[in-house]
C-alpha cells in the first residue's frame, strides 16, 4: 500500500474525464497514472520497507499474450493500468497488487529524487518509446508540433540524443518561450507563420528528419507529412479523441518515402531507462511542474490543466 504524495495530470486524464477516451477504461475509476508516494504496508515483501520512498510504472502486461513475447509489452491487450483498470494515483492511498511488485514495477527513489520528479517519469517513459519509434538521434533536425508538458519532454529529450537542430511549433507564446528554455532552437507561431515554410526556410529547404505531433488535433497529422524531408519519420504520438478520423497526403508518403508511426504507453524497459535518466540528474523534468494543488482541490487542479496555462499540474497528497 502506498501513500501517494504527488500526482501530475495528463492530458490523457482530462480526455478520460471528458469522455473523449472510453477504451480500456473501467468505469468508475479513480484516475491518475503518473505519481509516486511511500510505503505504508508492505504486504509482507522483505524487500521494501515501511517508509519507503517509491515511484511506480503503472503498466502492468500479461507477459504471456502474442504481443508480450515479441516485446510489444506496451501494446498487452490483457494487461492492466493503474488509472484505467485499476484505482490510480488522485487518491489518498494506492494498492498495489502483488504481480506488479513481482514484474518490478516498484522502483525506490535516490535520495536526491523528489515525489514531482518520479510522477514524471511515467510521461517521460512514453516519450522515450515514441522517439524510439521513429529512431531519433545524433544530427536529425526535428520538429515538434506542440509545446504543452509531452512536448516539452520531447524536446529535452531530443537533445539528450543529439539532435542537431530542434524546431517547436505552438499557438501559445507562453509555451513558446517554455520551449527555447527547455532547449528548442526555433519556435515558431502556426497562427501567424506557415509553419511548413518556416521549416523549409530553416532547413535549407529540405524539411525535418524526423516529425513529432504531440498534440491530438487530427488537422496536425496531416501538417506533420508537409514538414517531413524526404526519407524522414513522422510520429502521431499524442493520443487522439474517439472517433477523430484525418487525411493523409499518400503521394508525399509514397514518393517521398516518409515512414508514419504511432505511439502508444511505455514498456517497464522504457520505464526503467527513464527513471535513470531523472535519477541520474542527466534530464531536469522538474520544471516541468508549474502549478500544484493539494488533493481535495484536484478539481481545480484539472480545470488548470485543461485550460493550457500551465505547463505541468501536480496534485500534492502532504
Amino acid at each position: 500500500m502506498i501513500r501517494v504524495r504527488v500526482a501530475t495530470v495528463c492530458g490523457t486524464d482530462i480526455r478520460i474525464f471528458r469522455g473523449r477516451k472510453t477504451m480500456g477504461v473501467r468505469y468508475p475509476s479513480i484516475l491518475g497514472h503518473e505519481f509516486a508516494g511511500d510505503i505504508v504496508d508492505t504486504g509482507g515483501r522483505a524487500e521494501f520497507a515501511v517508509g519507503d520512498r517509491v515511484g511506480l510504472c503503472p503498466a502492468i502486461p500479461c507477459g504471456q499474450c502474442h504481443r508480450c513475447k515479441r516485446g510489444a509489452e506496451n501494446l498487452c491487450a490483457e494487461g492492466m493500468n493503474f488509472g484505467y483498470e485499476i484505482d490510480g494515483g488522485f487518491a489518498e492511498y494506492v494498492r498495489v497488487p502483488a504481480k506488479a511488485v513481482d514484474a518490478g514495477n516498484v522502483r525506490k527513489l535516490p535520495a536526491t529524487m523528489t515525489f514531482g520528479e518520479a510522477a514524471l517519469v511515467e510521461p517521460l517513459s512514453c516519450v522515450l518509446n515514441g522517439q524510439e519509434q521513429v529512431n531519433l538521434g545524433f544530427a536529425d533536425v526535428v520538429v515538434i508540433v506542440g509545446a504543452g508538458p509531452i512536448g516539452l519532454l520531447h524536446v529535452l529529450l531530443a537533445k539528450l540524443r543529439g539532435a542537431m537542430r530542434i524546431l517547436v511549433s505552438d499557438p501559445n507564446a507562453n509555451r513558446r518561450e517554455a520551449a527555447l528554455k527547455f532547449g528548442a532552437d526555433v519556435v515558431i507561431d502556426p497562427t501567424s507563420e506557415d509553419v511548413a515554410h518556416r521549416v523549409r526556410a530553416e532547413t535549407d529547404g529540405r524539411g525535418a528528419d524526423v516529425v513529432i505531433c504531440a498534440i491530438g488535433v487530427p488537422a496536425l497529422a496531416r501538417q506533420a507529412t508537409d514538414l517531413a524531408a524526404h526519407g524522414g519519420r513522422v510520429s502521431l504520438f499524442a493520443g487522439f479523441s474517439k472517433g477523430d478520423m484525418s487525411e493523409m497526403d499518400i503521394n508525399a508518403i509514397h514518393y517521398n518515402q516518409i515512414t508514419v508511426t504511432g505511439a502508444f504507453g511505455l514498456s517497464r524497459r522504457n520505464f526503467d531507462d527513464a527513471f535513470d535518466m531523472v535519477a541520474s540528474g542527466r534530464l531536469n523534468v522538474a520544471q516541468l511542474i508549474t502549478d500544484t494543488f493539494p488533493l481535495e482541490e484536484t478539481a481545480r487542479a484539472f480545470e488548470v490543466a485543461e485550460s493550457g496555462s500551465a505547463i505541468k499540474v501536480a496534485i500534492e497528497n502532504a
